[in-house]
């Protein structure tokens, strides 16, 4: 389990397909404090820890996770944002984040706000993909409000801190992100549906 609070920006390092699977490099200033087995939220994909490096760490992406997200978009040099899982009694600063993408999104158009920055996003509409306008959305991994919400896309407002320390502020319009909508809401969502109220 995540918060949606970035801890550092990684950088893939190296890139290898082996089958199906690709095995990413990454390098992270806390690298040397992961164990093997461990979870790490990469721009909101959980990924296990399947070896250490001395500056960095190997991930395993299988067909499914390649499929589902942006990391077959990943190239070396790229900027990742990382978080480790939470632990139990920690302060729950952004909301509840599984590490599992639910879609990806395209990125439509950013509009300078003179001190934020206001992003649009489209992804597929989906009776699944719901967003509501001050609700929580998690967009490559960070933890963030919405501002407008329609079935097929919605904004959000990013402060300086965060355009700073995450790689959302490197994005331009065209670029794809991982999304993972509230968990509530989609369980909201299934019930409903279930029940024919959808």
């Amino acid at each position: 389990m995540f918060t949606g609070i970035i801890e550092s920006i990684g950088e893939v390092v190296r890139i290898e397909k082996q089958g199906t699977n690709v095995h990413f490099e990454l390098s992270a200033t806390f690298a040397s404090e992961l164990k093997i087995d461990q979870s790490v939220a990469h721009n909101g994909v959980c990924l296990t820890v399947v070896k250490k490096q001395t500056n960095g760490y190997v991930v395993t992406a299988i067909h499914e996770t390649m499929e589902r997200t942006n990391l077959g978009k990943w190239k070396v040099g790229d900027a990742v944002n990382l978080e480790r899982c939470t632990s139990l009694g920690g302060r729950l600063d952004g909301h509840l984040v599984q590490g599992h993408v639910d879609a990806t999104a395209e990125l439509k158009k950013i509009v300078d706000a003179d001190g934020s920055w206001f992003l649009h996003f489209q992804h597929e509409a989906s009776s699944e993909n719901i967003t509501v306008p001050k609700g929580s959305i998690t967009v490559n991994g960070v933890s963030l409000t919405v501002v407008d919400s329609h079935p097929e896309g919605f904004s959000v407002a990013i402060i300086p801190f965060t355009w700073e320390h995450t790689n959302l502020g490197a994005l331009n319009p065209g670029d794809w992100v991982n999304l993972e909508f509230d968990v509530i809401g989609k369980y909201v969502a299934r019930i409903l549906s279930q029940q024919g109220l959808r």
